[in-house]
């Protein structure tokens, strides 16, 4: 995934720089950079490896080593960036949040029609940071070339751009299915992936930007160089599980909808009669615990952390790149509370349930350390397709996800033809794929959030939310 944040101000910027890009690091887990423009000195950039160290540990030198009004920083879980482009339209910095399907098509098109050339990463890949500066670079002015860029991608891109003249150039994706906003204060501006990151800062609210919307910052104003498009497509995905407690998209608080969301998912169990006999009510810590406390203050069951996760030198499970070293971080970190385990009868709400690889870990701890029973809720639908627009949720083969090896073990490809009712608990197929699920899983029952109750939790129009990853749909 990633995020950036920027900022144009009267004064020097590195310091809410570093604070504000800091505040993303729960979206990028391995490169980290900070791009700066200064009068006297001009465009200044660093770039950090933060695989296996903090964002704030790698640039705690950066307050010596840089100056400037505005800067722009950013994390990043592929490619390293922000890049410093010079090319006919200005010499300026660049980074990118988003995903380019069609990456290998762009580049051949470029050399053949231009004679142009990339500097090639190891194994000869072409970051995606210097792809979209190429495009934009063929246009005659940054508006025109960031617009050319975005419909030319198959994918999501929203951008950020350093100019040479301290000002910076923002532009959303052109669905919207990331947020881009902007906090103001009294000495500038400042743009941002996520609203609290601003907020701590002391900047207030000032707009969010709409799909493909394009807006050029100084310390002084806020010009719109291009208005929003008519479609707008955020992910879903952002309230369920990695946009942060604090933050709101389209004007909607994380935190708030995942009370929803668990409220939802308890009044269906009150109403088909599952799951009545628990003990306690507990989120798979850390993003499934809100939707945990929705569940029980709905369901008036008691909540509680049966166990609880240390993470003085993990803060992430996800952060090594090695799937089985994950999962060994993942079960190090699990410390029962023997007291709130040993013969109860147990209901966890997660997240999502994507592989299921960690989630059965979980549960066999749970056993093993003397639960009764377990009972598991998935606060969204099942995930039935990799995602295509981000790199966040992102499966590199859709049977990696347990939903479809179900669906495969029960029915072969046929049963992709019917993944419609497999995702619906009413159908037979899809009480089957619940039961099998329990089955391999030991789950004592299992359940997952439908998609009407997911954009009821979220409270926008469902045209203007991005469901593919569960039905196939934009």
């Amino acid at each position: 995934m990633g995020g950036f944040f920027g900022v144009v101000s009267k004064h020097d910027a590195i310091s809410d720089v570093f604070f504000g890009t800091d505040y993303h690091s729960h979206l990028g887990t391995r490169r980290g950079g900070i791009a700066a423009y200064d009068s006297k000195i001009g465009l200044q950039r660093e770039i950090h490896n933060i695989q296996n160290s903090p964002f704030r540990t790698k640039f705690e030198d950066v307050f010596d080593e840089m100056n400037g009004n505005s800067a722009i920083g950013c994390i990043s879980d592929f490619d390293p960036q922000p890049l410093l482009i010079r090319s006919d339209i200005g010499t300026y910095a660049i980074c990118i949040i988003g995903l380019i399907n069609n990456a290998d098509e762009l580049i051949n098109n470029y050399l053949s029609t231009t004679n142009g050339h990339f500097g090639a990463m190891t194994g000869g890949k072409v970051n995606s940071t210097d792809l979209v500066a190429a495009l934009i670079n063929q246009k005659s002015s940054f508006v025109e070339g960031i617009k050319y860029a975005q419909d030319a991608i198959d994918g999501t891109a929203s951008i950020l751009i350093l100019k040479n003249d301290g000002s910076i150039i923002a532009a959303r994706d052109k669905v919207g299915r990331i947020p881009v906003l902007i906090g103001k204060n009294e000495d500038g501006y400042c743009v941002s992936f996520e609203s609290f990151a601003y907020l701590k800062l002391g900047y207030e609210d000032e707009k969010e930007l709409g799909p493909g919307e394009i807006v050029e910052l100084t310390a002084d104003s806020i010009t719109q160089l291009s208005p929003p498009r008519e479609k707008l497509k955020i992910c879903s995905f952002l309230w369920s599980y990695y946009g942060y407690p604090t933050s709101c998209y389209e004007g909607i608080n994380v935190e708030v909808m995942r009370y929803r969301n668990g409220q939802i998912m308890a009044r269906h169990d009150n109403e088909v009669g599952s799951a009545q006999d628990i003990d306690y009510v507990g989120g798979v810590p850390d993003s499934g615990t809100p939707h945990a406390i929705g569940y029980a203050n709905e369901s008036g069951k008691h909540f509680a952390r049966a166990f609880i996760k240390y993470t003085p030198t993990w803060a992430r499970s996800f952060t090594p790149t090695k799937q089985k070293e994950r999962n060994k971080i993942a079960k190090m970190k699990q410390i029962p509370v023997h007291d709130l385990i040993v013969d109860k009868n147990l209901l966890f709400v997660d997240d999502s349930i994507v592989r299921g690889t960690q989630l059965k870990e979980t549960v066999d701890f749970l056993y093993n350390n003397g639960a009764k029973s377990v009972h598991m809720r998935s606060a969204c639908p099942p995930i039935m397709y990799g995602c295509k627009y981000l790199n966040f949720s992102r499966a590199t083969d859709d049977m990696e996800l347990i939903a479809r090896r179900i669906i495969m073990e029960l029915e072969g490809e046929e049963g992709f033809n019917h993944i419609e009712e497999y995702s619906d608990c009413h159908t037979e197929r899809g009480k089957k794929l619940r039961q099998t699920i329990c089955d391999k899983m030991g789950f004592a029952s299992l359940e997952f959030q439908s998609i009407d109750g997911i954009i009821e939790a979220i409270g926008l129009p469902r045209e203007n939310l991005c469901t593919y990853c569960w039905n196939g749909k934009e």
